[in-house]
């Protein structure tokens, strides 16, 4: 898998997912720090989000043994929509990442305790 930027076409590193054969649209948040996707390995298939700013990833435990196939990264990656197939019927499952990762601020917005006070 690889992510190119547009306009311009350099090619952004994607430690983790570089070696991996995607199965359907990846999805990116606010700024492009974190990269959700259904990748394959093998006949199996596993929901990965890639934080490319500290160069780790987490795999998505899926409850029920249903298959992945496609995700939809909430802006901030604060949250995750994917949808499942099992049993020749589809579902949407959300998962909160709030406790896992830290929120994508788009550019421009103030962080509280960021700095002096006007």
């Amino acid at each position: 898998m690889l992510l190119q930027s547009q306009p311009g076409g350099a090619l952004q590193p994607l430690r983790h997912l570089s070696r991996q054969t995607p199965h359907s649209s990846p999805s990116l948040s606010w700024n492009g720090r974190y990269l959700a996707a259904v990748v394959s390995i093998g006949e199996r298939r596993l929901v990965v989000v890639e934080d490319r700013l500290r160069g780790s990833v987490l795999r998505l435990p899926l409850p029920g043994g249903g298959q992945p196939e496609r995700v939809s990264l909430a802006p901030d990656g604060g949250r995750l929509a994917v949808q499942l197939q099992q049993q020749g019927r589809r579902r949407v499952q959300l998962f909160s990442l709030s406790a896992v990762l830290e929120p994508d601020r788009p550019g421009g917005l103030r962080v509280l305790g960021g700095g002096s006070e006007p």
